[in-house]
């Protein structure tokens, strides 16, 4: 069972991208920012060591890490970024190796899609069969957060800022799905081609 690695900018239309697979191929989704999610809760793995460095004024009034006040602490700063990468990627890489594993063992899936914003600089193309890179213009990607997301121009493009460039992305991906078209369906029939002459079906 083969492990496809979707990689690409904030607001490339990864989640699309995922989506697509999921529904049309049936494939198993993984996305490392949800296992982040699990990772961070009360009792779990990394939630300790966050509130440590971090604080408790990143906490909700529940006891649980506010990602939005722990975000716009890390997306401004780098080293706090590097900070809180250094907790949370070496416990969510060991989650989702369990996860393959044990997919691997149910053998209901056709192949395994595995999500991360650092894909490359965690080195999950040991892990990938495949990386994929979502490649989106910056000007499309920052009107989609604002947007969706309601962020601002200038917040967009600090988190853009700290994200690899396009010709990085390039340089590790196998196979690039372009998504700056209106129309959904050119993205669906590049991930369709691709799916194809890369082995996955």
């Amino acid at each position: 069972m083969k492990v496809l690695g979707i990689t690409g900018g904030i607001g490339a239309g990864k989640s699309t991208v995922l989506a697509y697979l999921s529904k049309k191929y049936r494939a198993r989704v993984i996305q490392a920012d949800q296992a982040a999610h699990v990772l961070e809760q009360p009792g779990q793995e990394c939630y300790h060591r966050i509130v440590e460095t971090f604080g408790k004024e990143i906490l909700s009034a529940g006891g649980e890490i506010d990602r939005r006040l722990l975000g716009n602490i890390v997306f401004s700063d780098k080293k706090s970024l590097e900070e809180l990468n250094d907790i949370v990627h070496p416990a969510v890489r060991e989650y989702i190796i369990q996860e393959i594993q044990q997919e691997r063992l149910a053998g209901t899936a056709p192949f395994i899609v595995l999500e991360a914003a650092l894909l490359i600089e965690e080195h999950y193309d040991e892990i990938c069969d495949e990386l994929w890179y979502v490649r989106t213009g910056e000007e499309i990607r920052r009107k989609r957060l604002m947007a969706s997301r309601g962020y601002t121009a200038e917040k967009a493009g600090e988190i853009m800022q700290n994200q690899l460039s396009d010709a990085l992305f390039l340089k590790h991906c196998q196979f690039v799905v372009d998504n700056n078209s209106d129309f959904i369906e050119n993205t669906y029939g590049q991930i369709d081609r691709g799916l194809v002459e890369h082995g996955f079906l």
